[in-house]
This record gives structure tokens, C-alpha cells and sequence, in this order.
């Protein structure tokens, strides 16, 4: 059943790690589209970054969207905007899971391949489809999952979602749709990676 629970605020936490793979990332967004500009299909105005959370169910962290904001009661893990304020695009990752979860990142584990060809990225166009952006995720490690406080300004409940109930999109008798065909194939390739990424430690 999907919670709701209030917003509280903390200091933005920028305590975390990350492995040297994820080293590309550690850098103002700015920086990254200049660095790579030669080697985009299309300029971009700008970057996002989201933050795929598991717990020890193997289960997914999903918020559904406020019913007051675009896309209203459709579900999607965290994510936004890397603003100029950003340290870094993972810094970014960290604060948009601080401030629409309330969880502290502890470690950036590794970037999602679910843009064209299998790489990172998935560029999309923003709602009035006069900017383009490329949005960056991150499966991610916080401090205790059990601990979810949302902000009602953009989201109204959350749950914790199977691989199969993603696919479904719904939990029994609820359904949980997702935001859009991007988020469906974000979840997917998430599913798929941490799957693997299990499967070699055995």
C-alpha cells in the first residue's frame, strides 16, 4: 500500500562516495556538456540527474507525482534538475533524493546505460519542448531506507516496487503508471543491471 508521510527539513548532506567509474559524473554540468559537446547528436540546454533507491527486498524506491503538478498520480523515482547551485551532477543526484525523500546518500554505486545504444544518458525535451535536456541516474546506497519523508509540493505517497510489479505497474489490486516510457525503460535497465550485478558475485 502506498504511504504518505510529512516533509522535514534538513541541511543537504554531501557526505558520500563514489567509485572512480562514476568519476565522469563529478563534475558541474556545465563542464560535462562542454567536455562532451563534440560528441552530442544535438546540443543540450541542460542536464538531470535521478536516484534509484533498493531496499534489502529488492524492491524499488517510487514516488507518485502531487496531483496539483504535470503528470499528476503517476509514479517515478527521484530526480530533477542539476541546478547552477550544483557542485556536480552527483551532487545533484544527492540532493534531489534529500529533498524529494528525505534519504541521505551513503554511495553512488553506478550510472544506469539506458540511453540510445546502451550508454548513459537518456535525452528527452522539456514539457513545452523548446529545450533539450540528458538525464543522468544513479543506483544508489542511503543510510536507512526505512526513513521516507516526502515533499508535498511535487509528490503525494511512495512505494516500494518488485521488478514484477513495475513491469505491471501496480501492486495487487493498486496501480501504480508510470510517468512515461522513459521511466519504464529507466526501471527496466536498473532491474537488469542490478540483477547482473548480483548474479557475478555468486
Amino acid at each position: 500500500m502506498a504511504e504518505t508521510s510529512p516533509v522535514v527539513e534538513f541541511p543537504q548532506p554531501f557526505d558520500f562516495t563514489f567509485p572512480t567509474s562514476a568519476a565522469e559524473w563529478n563534475v558541474p554540468s556545465q563542464q560535462w556538456i562542454k567536455t562532451n559537446e563534440e560528441n552530442l547528436d544535438e546540443p543540450l540546454d541542460g542536464l538531470s540527474s535521478s536516484a534509484l533507491v533498493f531496499n534489502n527486498q529488492d524492491r524499488i524506491l517510487l514516488l507518485q507525482r502531487a496531483a496539483h503538478d504535470s503528470m499528476p498520480h503517476t509514479w517515478e523515482v527521484p530526480g530533477g534538475a542539476v541546478d547552477k547551485g550544483d557542485p556536480t551532477i552527483l551532487h545533484a543526484c544527492s540532493r534531489e533524493l534529500w529533498e524529494e525523500a528525505g534519504l541521505k546518500v551513503r554511495r553512488i554505486k553506478h550510472v544506469i546505460l539506458d540511453g540510445a545504444k546502451g550508454k548513459p544518458g537518456a535525452t528527452f525535451m522539456n514539457s513545452t519542448g523548446k529545450r533539450r535536456y540528458c538525464k543522468f541516474s544513479f543506483q544508489v546506497e542511503v543510510d536507512d531506507t526505512g526513513i521516507v519523508k516526502l515533499d508535498p509540493n511535487e509528490h503525494q505517497a511512495f512505494v516500494w516496487a518488485t521488478e514484477e510489479e513495475v513491469k505491471n505497474q501496480a501492486i495487487g489490486d493498486r496501480k501504480i503508471p508510470l510517468a512515461n516510457p522513459m521511466m519504464e525503460n529507466l526501471l527496466r535497465v536498473a532491474f537488469e543491471m542490478r540483477r547482473a550485478s548480483e548474479e557475478a558475485k555468486e
